[in-house]
């Protein structure tokens, strides 16, 4: 089975919003045996819309749109699918008696604007958005389905969930494709590909590798693609030689990211962390409190950004300041001991860097930053040197300092 994904919106195609919902969705179809005949964007102009209809219809299963299903004058999609099916408005009762309870419930007013939402193409089959006031449809024509969802992407998702897949496993028999994903951190990808040529010119037939870089990170995901022909089992056990030619440089598997990693390890063996962050601003933090039940790990955090708050947070001597710098190894030894005492953490991490633009000198560059893991049995710390923007270095900085304390916890275990 085949499938095009179209994202509509002038936002999306002047940059003003990064489109995470093909990305989001082609996972999901990948995972469910289903392989993406295309993707791409198209403006709020009917159209585009048509010309798009036009070129999928018949040459692929299913095509999944989303966007251009609110209530404002720009959103036209729903209008234009109702004319080229020419079809009729007609209201969806399901769809309006929910949206006259979630106004009634927050004591707003359910204006006809807002009951327009629930008016669907008589034509079209529909999938009750309990996430949304727009409802997704579904529309079929010469053999191929027609997925409409929002935008937004937990509207969309949760219909992709609700809505897109099952009625898709229903329709069709989907065996999913095997895979099985390999995360490494800190060996650039073109280094990686030598180091691994030979094991991947050995792959089976059927096997695909696939390179999936990011921030200083690089994922391997294998992938059987003759549906039956490898189990998940299987592609893992192709895998495991990895583990002997990149050690300790793959730091989990699957979809899990590095803090996620982190998370459970600290779990695990019961070992709370904090952070001291300066060039960071909070990064660190950040990223392990969004995950749910963080609070079993993480103590707390401060981000010192000046020389005074340095000094008064986590008593770095001033002379130490002065005469190293705020970027150096003495100094974010100091800060991560101190925030471990702080916050009585078993891990202290601390993050001191240039992340610019501007602000480097000759011997300490833009993208220069040290970085320190503290325990009761030693403290470790690093200078690296990052080629990035300022957004690049943090991000960097971050997964360099989580991947640190990991190998720290590892060490000691």
């Amino acid at each position: 089975m085949r499938a095009d994904i179209i994202t509509i919106g002038d936002e999306i195609l002047i940059g003003q919003i990064t489109d995470t919902n093909s990305a989001y969705i082609a996972r999901e179809l990948n995972a469910a045996g289903i392989r993406i005949r295309r993707k791409f964007s198209i403006g709020d102009q009917k159209e585009a819309i048509i010309a798009a209809l036009d070129e999928s219809i018949g040459k692929t299963d299913a095509i999944l749109f989303t966007g251009g299903l609110g209530p404002t004058n720009d959103d036209i999609t729903k209008h234009t699918l109702n004319s080229y099916f020419a079809s009729r408005l007609v209201r969806h009762q399901p769809t309006f008696d929910m949206l006259a309870a979630w106004f009634e419930s927050r004591n707003r007013s359910f204006e006809p604007v807002n009951q327009s939402q629930a008016d669907v193409p008589e034509v079209c089959t529909v999938m009750l958005n309990k996430l949304g006031t727009a409802p997704g449809m579904i529309f079929e024509k010469d053999g191929t389905f027609i997925f409409c969802m929002p935008g937004v992407p937990y509207e969309m998702e949760g219909l992709m969930q609700s809505g897109v897949l099952p009625f898709l496993r229903q329709k069709f028999a989907l065996p999913p494709l095997a895979h099985h994903t390999v995360l490494t951190v800190g060996i650039p990808e073109s280094t990686l590909m030598m180091q691994i040529k030979q094991w991947e010119d050995a792959l089976p037939a059927g096997v695909k590798l696939a390179y999936l870089p990011s921030y200083g990170a690089v994922k391997l995901r294998l992938t059987a693609w003759e549906p039956g022909a490898y189990s998940e089992e299987e592609l893992c056990q192709i895998a495991r030689p990895l583990y002997g030619i990149l050690g300790d440089a793959i730091f989990g598997t699957g979809d899990k990211t590095m803090e996620e990693v982190v998370f459970d390890l600290l779990r695990e063996r019961g070992r709370r962390v904090s952070f001291a962050e300066s060039c960071t601003g909070g990064f660190l933090a950040h990223r392990l409190t969004a995950i749910a039940g963080s609070s079993a790990v993480f103590n707390g955090s401060v981000v010192t950004y000046s020389y005074d708050a340095k000094t008064r947070e986590l008593q770095v001597p001033a002379a130490v300041l002065e005469q190293h710098g705020a970027v150096s190894e003495p100094v974010v030894i100091q800060m991560a001991g101190a925030v471990k005492e702080k916050f009585d953490a078993h891990y202290g991490v601390a993050t001191s860097g240039i992340a610019g633009p501007d602000g480097g000198t000759p011997d300490k560059p833009v993208g220069t930053v040290w970085i320190a893991v503290s325990s009761a049995e030693g403290t470790v710390a690093r200078r690296f040197h990052f080629p990035g923007n300022r957004e690049r270095n943090i991000r960097l900085t971050c997964l360099n300092a989580y991947n640190m304390l990991r190998r720290k916890i590892l060490s000691e275990s």
